[in-house]
C-alpha cells in the first residue's frame, strides 16, 4: 500500500480542473466517497472527479478504464462511469486522474438488493452484454479471470486467517467448495470482457434494485466466472437459479463451479476487510463484512 503523501481537498482539485480542464473548474465540488483505490469528487450533478490517493496501481487501472470503458458502455444495460477526461500528472498532483460521468445510487453493502427477480434479471441482462469476445490487447486480470490454480496461495491464505480468527464457522466446508471449484475444467472458450471486482461496494441500489456498477478499474479478459460469482455476492436468496438461466449463453456445470470457488474467495477477502482490522485501510470498510458472511453461508448451505 502506498498512500499519497499529498492531501486532495476541494481547492487541490479545482486547482487541477484548472490547469487542465478549465472549462469545468468553476462546477459545484464536494467530496463523494473515499474508495478503496480513489477519491471521489462530484463534479456539478453529472460529473465525478476519481483521483488516486491509496494503491500505486491505482494510475494504471484509472488509465485503463479511460482507455477501454468508453466504447463498452453504451452497450451495457446499466449506468456505469463513463470517462470523459484525463488528468495527467503534474507539480501539483504527480499521478493521473479522470472526470467521469456520475451514476447515482446508493453501494450495495450499505443497501443491499431486495427485488429479488428484478436484481437476478439486471445482473444477468448487464453481464450477458458485458462478456463479449475482447480484442487481444484487452488488458490481463491482475490475478482475476484466470485459472483458479494461480489463486491457490491466496485461497490458503485468506482461509488461514479467517480460521484463525474465528471468523467463519465451517472452514472445512469452504475448502470443499474451493477444491471442486478448482477440479473443474479450466474456461475453453475466447477471453471475455470482464468487471473483475463485482462486490457489494462496486454495485449501485436504488428501491431495491440496482441501478449503476461503477468501478472499472479490474476491467479485464478472462474466464466469465469470475464475474459469475456476482450471483452469491450480490443477489437475495433463492435468486441465483433466476440469475443463471436469464444469463446467456447458460454456464455449463463447470464454470458454475470455477465461480462458486471465485464467489468463495471474494466472500473471504470480504470477511477479512470487514472484520480483522483490515478496513483500518485507506478507503476499506467494515460494511464489507456482512454481505460476505451472507455469500459464505449461500454458498455452504447450497453445497450441502
Amino acid at each position: 500500500m502506498t498512500v499519497t503523501e499529498i492531501e486532495i481537498t476541494a481547492e487541490l482539485v479545482r486547482d487541477l480542473l484548472r490547469d487542465q480542464h478549465p472549462d469545468l473548474a468553476d462546477h459545484p465540488l464536494r467530496l463523494g466517497a473515499r474508495g478503496w483505490d480513489n477519491q471521489l469528487w462530484r463534479l456539478g450533478d453529472d460529473l465525478a472527479v476519481r483521483l488516486p490517493w491509496a494503491t500505486e496501481s491505482a494510475d494504471v487501472l484509472l488509465r485503463k478504464e479511460h482507455a477501454w470503458l468508453p466504447s463498452l458502455a453504451p452497450h451495457l444495460p446499466l449506468p456505469v462511469p463513463v470517462p470523459q477526461r484525463l488528468g495527467e500528472p503534474s507539480e501539483r498532483f504527480p499521478r493521473p486522474w479522470i472526470v467521469t460521468t456520475w451514476v447515482p445510487g446508493t453501494p450495495a453493502d450499505r443497501a443491499p438488493a431486495t427485488r429479488a427477480a428484478d436484481a437476478a434479471d439486471s445482473l444477468a441482462a448487464f453481464l450477458t452484454a458485458l462478456h463479449r469476445p475482447a480484442p487481444g490487447g484487452a488488458p490481463a486480470g491482475r490475478g482475476r479471470g484466470g485459472p483458479l490454480a494461480d489463486a491457490a496461495e491466496q485461497f490458503a491464505e485468506q482461509l488461514a486467517s479467517a480460521t484463525e480468527l474465528g471468523l467463519i464457522p465451517d472452514p472445512d466446508a469452504v475448502r470443499a467448495i474451493w477444491e471442486d471449484a478448482a477440479a473443474a475444467p479450466n474456461w475453453a472458450g475466447p477471453a471475455l470482457w470482464l468487471h473483475a471486482d463485482l462486490h457489494p461496494a462496486n454495485v449501485l441500489t436504488a428501491d431495491g434494485a440496482f441501478c449503476g456498477v461503477i468501478d472499472f478499474g479490474d476491467l479485464c479478459a478472462g474466464d466469465p466466472a469470475c464475474d459469475l460469482a456476482a450471483a452469491w455476492i450480490l443477489l437475495p436468496d433463492g435468486a441465483a437459479d433466476r440469475f443463471h438461466d436469464a444469463y446467456q449463453p447458460a454456464p455449463d456445470a463447470a464454470t458454475l463451479r470455477r465461480a462458486r470457488g471465485c464467489a468463495v474467495l471474494r466472500a473471504l477477502v470480504g470477511i477479512l476487510i470487514g472484520e480483522a482490522g483490515l478496513q483500518g485501510r485507506p478507503g476499506g470498510k467494515p460494511t464489507w463484512g456482512p454481505p460476505a458472511h451472507t455469500a459464505l453461508r449461500r454458498l455452504i448451505a447450497t453445497a450441502r
